[in-house]
């Protein structure tokens, strides 16, 4: 549109075009301004949006790692409950029902062997040999000898060689009786009696010899047979003997084998390396007809020692006083978990040592869960520093100490780059982050 010519217009017609711009000035302005709402209302709706996408982002990832740790926890308590308990990777895992099946597949050939009407040459070649039983097992010579040894032409037999069998017996615990007779002799002038002392006993005037105190004990706490079975057992054997008597004798044996506990803890004591750990046991609460969690604390020297002792000690809960109460004032290296009842006593004398099986402890469970990679490139690591221990096993201290600077400790150096590189890729609270820094921290 063409511009009017100013200088031909008076002063109303110049008022009227100034006005008229300045009107068509306020409607760009307010366009302009209506734009500008716009544009910052669609700013402010991305960033809303960016903000709640970048927080779906998080919860995502979070509820990934979340369903990550629940899941690998799931596992992990399902291998406790129904799996098996080794920690091998590579193992022959034998299931309770193969002790049934070889016995039925035994019982079933012995049938078939005994309906079997073909000839011995229709046999399998391969048959399995018997192995000869230890020279050392007492023998019970039986002898089988024809009742008449006279011929039916009426000439007596010779007898020319033998055939000799051997078949594996058993007899169950059978008791017997140690009847002491202990003489009286006195002196018919003086009057004066004289008779043998009494044979020392672990229960005086009690019913058990020493010998039945160490099976119930041995059977017990080696063969982990309880009270109730044994006293099942031995009525088996003939003679029935109350639980409640059972358990009498062993609380008598544990205040007499007392002394020795405490020999067995200043033994441990005396090394510079002391292994510690703890686990739970049921306990039963007197008169509440219910148990709650108790531990054992066990406490032994290091393979290497030259007296292999463990002491175990029984605690009513975990707390930490437990072991500093059995520690005392002992110095040294302690290898121990991550439990925090260790450390009151770490940096007081006592230097901590890091448990290398319960680092393994955490890349197994991974492992076995969900087969992590990562897991098992640790698992393997360790394995190799786990083969060094057992070729070193034979060896003086000097030599292990050098065999271990050689190959484990440039090994150890090469696996902590690689849980520091794998810590900064792994997500935030994930079981292998757990892992890793359980490691790192120890």
């Amino acid at each position: 549109m063409s511009q009017p010519d100013v200088s031909q217009l008076d002063a109303d017609q110049l008022r009227a075009l100034a006005a008229s711009l300045l009107s068509r000035l306020a409607e760009q302005e307010d366009a302009l301004t209506e734009q500008e709402n716009a544009l910052k209302q669609q700013q402010e709706i991305l960033q809303h949006r960016t903000e709640h996408n970048d927080h779906l982002t998080h919860r995502n990832r979070f509820l990934e790692t979340l369903n990550t740790k629940l899941t690998h926890e799931m596992a992990l308590l399902k291998r406790h409950r129904f799996g098996k308990h080794s920690e091998k990777l590579n193992v022959l895992q034998h299931t309770l029902l193969e002790d049934i099946v070889d016995a039925d597949l035994s019982g079933i050939e012995a049938e078939l062997e005994a309906a079997r009407v073909h000839p011995p040459q229709s046999k399998p070649k391969q048959q399995p040999k018997r192995v000869a039983l230890p020279p050392g097992l007492p023998r019970k010579l039986i002898k089988h000898e024809p009742d008449n040894t006279q011929c039916q032409c009426g000439c007596q037999l010779t007898r020319i060689g033998e055939e000799v069998s051997e078949k594996l017996d058993y007899t169950p615990g059978e008791f017997t009786v140690e009847r002491h007779v202990r003489g009286k002799w006195v002196c018919k002038d003086c009057e004066t009696l004289v008779q043998a002392p009494v044979p020392a006993h672990v229960i005086d005037k009690g019913l058990p010899t020493t010998g039945l105190l160490a099976q119930v004990l041995v059977a017990k706490y080696a063969d982990h047979l309880p009270l109730y079975r044994q006293e099942k057992i031995f009525e088996r054997a003939g003679l029935a003997i109350a639980r409640s008597t059972l358990a009498e004798w062993v609380g008598r044996c544990g205040v007499e084998l007392q002394p020795l506990a405490i020999a067995l803890r200043e033994t441990i004591l005396s090394h510079p390396v002391v292994h510690a750990d703890e686990t739970p046991v049921p306990m039963l609460a007197p008169g509440k007809k219910k148990t709650h969690r108790a531990y054992i604390w066990a406490y032994c020297t290091t393979p290497y020692a030259e007296t292999r002792a463990v002491v175990y000690d029984f605690a009513p809960s975990r707390a930490g006083e437990h072991a500093r109460t059995f520690l005392g004032e002992w110095q040294g290296k302690l290898l121990c978990d991550d439990y925090s009842g260790y450390k009151a006593g770490f940096g007081h004398g006592i230097t901590e040592i890091g448990c290398m099986a319960h680092a393994r402890r955490k890349f197994f469970d991974l492992h076995t869960a969900n087969k992590s990679t990562l897991a098992a490139s640790a698992l393997e690591t360790i394995g190799q520093l786990y083969e060094i221990e057992r070729q070193a096993r034979d060896l003086d201290d000097e030599q292990r100490y050098r065999l271990r600077q050689q190959r484990a400790g440039p090994l150890m150096d090469a696996f902590h780059a690689w849980l520091l590189a794998q810590r900064q890729k792994v997500p935030e609270g994930s079981a292998i982050a757990r892992a890793i820094e359980y490691s790192l921290k120890r």
